[in-house]
């Protein structure tokens, strides 16, 4: 027979799984509740922490008002997604669209190059005949393979679709910070205590090197990469390039995957030295290369030198990030990822994590400023 002690162990555990399922259900309907917002706040805390410096110099600029720091702040970068990343998104929206609609019709073609291209020294002749080569195929080559691009179109008009709803939660997520700027401190300190719970010996070490992996990933690597292809898309358009907010596009995702703006540079000063005039082609080739080289210089300055995170990481942020949230996720993913791998590179070799942070020369003073 069993004891009264057994009986009263066996009660115990019941309740102890009861507690255990509830809490379960508690943590997994709360998860299904803020899931629609989860991109919005994810993209909200990038930008606290990767703007936390700009706002807490305005705020000593301001005599230590950071209510009305976070307020110009927000300002401006609700300026800068309503004006320009707006004007060129809704380009670039429109050139996925007539793209989408060619790849459907099988309509999609390379342009007949001009007959002065002959008379270019040296190469005009061997380019004129490669380019009409490459329109005449590539014009008999999407006929054959219409049917199969469809789907790719589909997909198209679908990121079309997203970019609405992904400009919506860029403003929400931009508001949002205006919040969060002056609560920087009292947040910096919860996620030490809850940190504590985790990884106790380590937290404010882990805690700053995931700081410092925000800024330099979302200043270095999203922040250059999008500045590059809004200032390029406005040289483009002012200098009426077919699809310039779709280019300026392509420009922005080729910097965050760390491929660079030639691809799409040197195509554009192509057109631009066929169709415009010496003098309007030199001002555009003087404004737009600068622009194009620019992140050579910057990103070493902005990220420093403690960045290790593989090119490949990055990638799959980016993919994983657009395919999971759309817009948003373009930008989060390979910050999130990031964030990751660096945490678990540095838990793998069991080195302290300040060592490794260390050389942004931003985790030593953001420790005495609270800023994370």
């Amino acid at each position: 027979m069993r004891t009264i002690r057994q009986l009263l162990a066996g009660e115990d555990e019941i309740q102890l799984a009861v507690r255990l399922a509830l809490l379960a259900l508690l943590i997994y309907w709360s998860f299904v509740v803020i899931r629609p917002f989860v991109p919005i706040l994810a993209w909200s805390m990038v930008l606290t922490v990767a703007l936390y410096p700009v706002f807490n110099w305005l705020s000593r600029l301001l005599g230590h008002r950071p209510k009305t720091a976070a307020t110009i702040l927000t300002l401006i970068n609700l300026g800068i997604v309503i004006g320009p990343a707006t004007w060129l998104g809704l380009g670039a929206v429109e050139g996925l669209r007539s793209f989408a609609a060619q790849l459907s019709a099988g309509t999609v073609a390379i342009p007949s190059p001009p007959p002065s291209v002959r008379d270019w020294p040296i190469i005009g002749q061997q380019a004129y005949g490669f380019w009409d080569q490459a329109s005449t195929n590539l014009r008999a080559l999407v006929g054959q393979v219409a049917p199969q691009l469809k789907p790719l179109a589909g997909t198209m008009l679908g990121l079309a679709g997203d970019a609405g709803v992904g400009t919506l939660k860029f403003l929400v997520a931009v508001a949002l910070t205006g919040f969060l700027f002056p609560a920087g401190p009292r947040l910096v300190a919860a996620s030490k205590r809850f940190l504590s719970r985790v990884v106790a010996e380590r937290s404010v070490d882990f805690l700053a090197l995931a700081g410092a992996t925000i800024r330099s990933v979302a200043q270095g690597v999203i922040g250059i990469a999008v500045a590059q292809g809004l200032v390029i898309g406005i040289i483009m358009k002012l200098a009426d390039v077919p699809w310039a907010g779709l280019l300026a596009f392509a420009v922005m995702m080729l910097g965050i995957l760390q491929i660079g703006s030639a691809i799409i540079v040197i195509p554009v000063l192509i057109w631009v030295w066929m169709t415009k005039s010496f003098a309007v082609a030199l001002v555009i080739t003087l404004c737009i290369l600068p622009a194009s080289l620019a992140d050579n210089v910057l990103k070493p300055i902005v990220m420093g030198r403690g960045l290790t995170t593989p090119a490949l990481v990055i990638f799959l942020g980016v993919i994983g990030g657009t395919l999971a949230h759309g817009i948003v996720g373009l930008f989060i993913g390979p910050i999130i990822l990031a964030v990751v791998w660096e945490l678990l590179t540095a838990w793998v070799r069991d080195d302290d994590p300040l060592t490794i942070a260390s050389d942004t020369d931003v985790v030593a003073k953001d420790r005495e400023l609270g800023k994370v």
